[in-house]
């Protein structure tokens, strides 16, 4: 115990008679508070002589001995460290220091805490290592450190906790091995060690956890196959571990070594083989997410009785055997009624889009199928469905025939992307009725007529790609109007005609405007210059004449300008636009 015999707190003596322990407790809060160099709430205001130390904010004490029980000053935003003489509340069973800006080490001197059972460090900024001593704080229940700056191994010391539930190390710089002792932890039911450093492989040992219901390992550096006794682990209903370089093939009877499993997320590993069959019996699964692993094969999984499932990645595999019948599965997937998130994009997947994607949840809010080898047309009836969908990926396929009118029904959409297709025929103007569309791209297909001006109503719009058409006619003077317009519009290599509208002027947040390979004329307007947020412009292989305008001058974020094959003259202000990586004038 830290002496307090000469502590510069004085001692009180008025109104409140303190028993040797009481005023040990009281002594040691005080130099807990000299430790706390910002308090703005004034939380800390009540910790002085006119209240008794168990009426303090934040403070609890046992009613028999009136010794301090529990520490609770969570979420004050308090500056400072942690006095060694947290150590001397020996009746502690309950410290929450989280949500603060506590700095520095953590004081050795809990590890004398041995009636703490809840220890509650999470979302500071402590440094250092976990106190290996720890361990002798034997009842323990719950040790929350995470969202610190905790550096160095896990203590393998903690494995002696047997009383310990729950344990949150994550977000830290934890490095080193995970020390084999964790699978002591006979009580435990939540371990969470994601965002660290750890490295090696999973211990074997962690499959005696008979009651781990969560297990989170993400964002490692872990390696090696995954034990097969994990698997095995049949209380688990949260198995997170992405982000690692975990290999292996899953058990085939996965689906029912774990039955209650809820969350599985195996994303960014270096996963092999097919999912299994047995997913199917997985019964309360409410995210399944493999996304960049190398999982392959036909998906044989029945989707049907998965009723409480929401969020399916599959992302950036090689699923599927570009096969006519690799979307199968959509029959069953039709019958998850709470499907919002959709991610098949970047696999092998062959065939046409099923009729029964019609079916599909009106829950939907995300559906991804780009870079795949889908062919056919997008079904009718999509939009019966599809009213709650916000985000449509087509892209990188072989799609064909007319992009649907009834596509404009989907009046949620906030991004369709159905760019690097084979759709022909003209762009229907009934897109212009989404009117929440930030990100619109058609480019590299076979897209024929005029840009609709209706465009111009889509007012929210920050990013448009038609470029790699067949478009003809002119450039909508109420698109160019679209001041929304910031990150980058590209009509490039079409065979767009006429001058380039006055009202480019208002693009005043544009970055990217990119009009090469068409067949435009006539002067550069002088109201460019006003597109001051411009970094890429392109106007190359046109038919432009006359000078430059002087307003270029103002375009001082210009990192590339090309104006090279037209028919212009005179001379641009360099000294006013320096900053040009590259300039193409010729």
């Amino acid at each position: 115990m830290i002496s307090l015999l000469h502590s510069p707190f004085p001692t009180f003596a008025a109104a409140f008679t303190f028993s040797n322990g009481t005023e040990t407790d009281r002594l040691a809060l005080l130099a807990i508070k000299a430790q706390v160099i910002k308090d703005p709430h004034g939380i800390l205001s009540s910790w002085n002589d006119s209240l008794h130390c168990c009426n303090w904010t934040g403070v609890t004490c046992g009613h028999l001995h009136q010794r301090v029980t529990s520490l609770n000053l969570s979420s004050y935003q308090l500056v400072g460290s942690l006095s060694p003489h947290i150590g001397n509340l020996t009746f502690l069973s309950g410290l929450n220091l989280e949500l603060n800006h506590f700095h520095n080490v953590i004081p050795q001197e809990i590890g004398h805490l041995f009636r703490l059972k809840y220890l509650n460090l999470s979302n500071n900024s402590f440094s250092g290592e976990i106190p290996s001593n720890l361990s002798a704080c034997s009842s323990l229940i719950w040790l929350r450190l995470g969202f610190n700056k905790l550096i160095g191994k896990i203590p393998f010391q903690l494995g002696s906790l047997q009383k310990l539930e729950r344990v949150q190390l994550h977000y830290n710089n934890l490095s080193g091995l995970l020390p084999s002792s964790l699978g002591n932890l006979s009580s435990v039911k939540s371990l969470s060690l994601a965002v660290n450093s750890l490295e090696g492989k999973i211990p074997e040992s962690m499959g005696s956890l008979k009651n781990l219901e969560f297990l989170g390992l993400g964002l490692n550096l872990l390696s090696g196959m995954v034990p097969p006794s994990v698997y095995n682990l049949s209380s688990l209903a949260k198995f997170s571990l992405p982000y690692n370089q975990l290999e292996g093939s899953l058990p085939s009877d996965l689906g029912f070594t774990l039955p209650n499993l809820l969350v599985l997320n195996l994303g960014y590993n270096l996963f092999t083989g097919p999912l299994p069959t047995s997913l199917s019996n997985a019964s309360n699964l409410l995210e399944f997410d493999t996304n960049g692993s190398n999982f392959t094969g036909k998906i044989t999984v029945d989707f049907g009785g998965l009723t409480s499932l929401w969020w399916l990645v599959l992302a950036s595999n090689s699923l599927g055997t570009g096969e006519a019948d690799d979307l199968s599965f959509f029959n069953s997937l039709s019958r998850c009624r709470n499907l919002k998130i959709l991610d098949l994009s970047d696999n092998q997947f062959g065939g046409v889009l099923p009729n029964s994607i019609s079916n599909f949840s009106n829950q939907l809010v995300s559906l991804r199928l780009g870079r795949n080898q889908l062919s056919g047309s997008i079904p009718s009836g999509i939009e019966n469905n599809f009213v709650n969908l916000t985000e449509l990926t087509m892209e990188k396929n072989n799609f064909s025939g007319s992009i649907p009118a009834i596509i404009g029904n989907l009046w949620m959409l906030r991004r369709l992307d159905l760019s690097e297709n084979e759709f022909s025929g003209q762009i229907p103007s009934s897109l212009a009725n989404i009117t929440q569309l930030y990100a619109l791209y058609l480019q590299k297909n076979r897209l024929t007529g005029t840009i609709p001006l209706s465009f111009g109503n889509l007012s929210y719009l920050q990013e448009l790609d038609l470029s790699q058409n067949h478009l003809n006619g002119t450039i909508p003077k109420q698109l160019m109007s679209q001041s929304s317009l910031s990150i980058s519009l590209n009509l490039a290599h079409n065979q767009l005609t006429g001058s380039l509208p006055s009202e480019v002027g208002a693009l005043k947040n544009l970055g990217n405007l990119d009009l090469f390979e068409n067949k435009l004329s006539g002067e550069l307007p002088s109201s460019l210059g006003s597109c001051v947020s411009l970094e890429h412009l392109h106007l190359e292989d046109n038919f432009f004449e006359g000078t430059i305008p002087p307003s270029f001058s103002s375009l001082r974020g210009l990192q590339d300008l090309d104006l090279s094959h037209n028919y212009l003259s005179g001379q641009i202000p360099w000294q006013e636009i320096k900053s040009f990586v590259e300039a193409y004038l010729n």
